[in-house]
């Protein structure tokens, strides 16, 4: 009989630990995740609308800016803007003596 509740005692603590606990760090990161995706999706569904609509307006836009891009050609054939006392902005094209490529002098390489 002492053998049997020696047995039975000994087997206890091994019978109660059927699975570990969950590890407390793990929990926490799976609810930092969860809410990380809750914020994301919020703000997702904030600015989805407005993407729709700036989409539509740039499809809109699109006939007239590429005429103005057909108008312009090259960026690099204007000086930067400037802004006139009046808040009139300038865009100044640039000569074609100030297109032309810099003469490297007697000897230099253009790397």
């Amino acid at each position: 009989m002492k053998a049997l509740v020696l047995t039975v005692f000994l087997a206890c603590p091994a019978l109660a630990e059927e699975t570990p606990p969950p590890d407390q760090g793990d929990q926490g990161m799976s609810l930092m995740q969860q809410g990380a995706e809750m914020l994301l999706r919020h703000m997702m569904s904030k600015v989805d609308p407005g993407l729709e609509d700036m989409a539509q307006a740039l499809k809109e836009a699109q006939p007239n800016l590429m005429k103005l891009m057909a108008l312009i050609d090259d960026i690099k054939n204007y000086h930067a803007p400037e802004v006139l006392q009046n808040g009139d902005i300038l865009i100044r094209r640039k000569t074609p003596a100030e297109l032309q490529p810099k003469a490297l002098p007697e000897g230099g390489i253009d790397l």
